[in-house]
């Protein structure tokens, strides 16, 4: 599909009726693509290339936390993500945005500010909310975690979500189409760019990293 595009991806369908009524009231015209779940958002941009501007929420079906936004920006680089969450506090606002969110918008602000959020990034600014304080990430381990996560590819960020979903190795491989050596390489890399001895201690890493950000 070309032309202006949002993707929307949230499991609440109430609140997607939302964003989109809040879209359709923007000067220019857009079409909306809405995901319920992660499977969704990820179908949506594949088959959307040229989207403008994907909204997504941090928990849904198939994904929690930041692991979601890490598998999408690691694969649709060139797609601007805003988050869209409940939970607003300046840690959260930061991981997301360290983690290559082009912005942060509350569910608890009002129809304005959402389209005025929506806007700033489709100019190509990053949108976050007035009382974001900003300044670096006060853990230093939790810093250097969010470093090493960027270096993962597009498929060794889907093996650590699906790692931390508790898959094992051969699920892993069918939900892929790869072999299950193929995974086992995956997850020696991944292991070795998140400096950790076991695919527990790398769950319990992004765990840390994911910590009040339940949406």
């Amino acid at each position: 599909m070309t032309g202006q595009t949002i993707l929307i991806a949230d499991d609440h369908p109430l609140f997607r009726s939302a964003l989109k009524q809040a879209i359709s009231g923007m000067a220019t015209y857009y079409a909306v693509v809405e995901a319920g779940d992660f499977e969704g958002v990820q179908q949506a941009a594949r088959e959307n290339p040229e989207a403008d501007l994907l909204l997504l929420d941090l928990a849904m079906p198939g994904v929690s936390g930041l692991s979601g936004l890490i598998t999408l920006k690691a694969e649709f680089s060139s797609l601007p993500i805003v988050v869209i969450s409940a939970s607003d506090d300046n840690d959260t606002i930061r991981r997301t945005l360290a983690l290559g969110a082009s912005g942060f918008i509350s569910k608890s602000v009002g129809i304005d500010e959402l389209r005025n959020g929506i806007r700033t990034v489709l100019s190509g600014e990053i949108y976050t909310p007035d009382d974001f304080e900003g300044g670096e990430e006060t853990d230093p381990d939790i810093a250097d975690m969010l470093e090493r996560l960027q270096t993962l590819t597009p498929q060794q960020s889907r093996v650590l979500r699906m790692l931390c979903e508790g898959l094992l190795n051969k699920q892993i491989a069918y939900e892929l189409g790869v072999s299950e050596a193929t995974v086992k390489a995956h997850v020696s890399a991944i292991l070795l760019k998140l400096n950790v001895d076991s695919r527990t201690q790398a769950v319990i890493q992004l765990g840390k990293v994911n910590m009040a950000m339940v949406a």
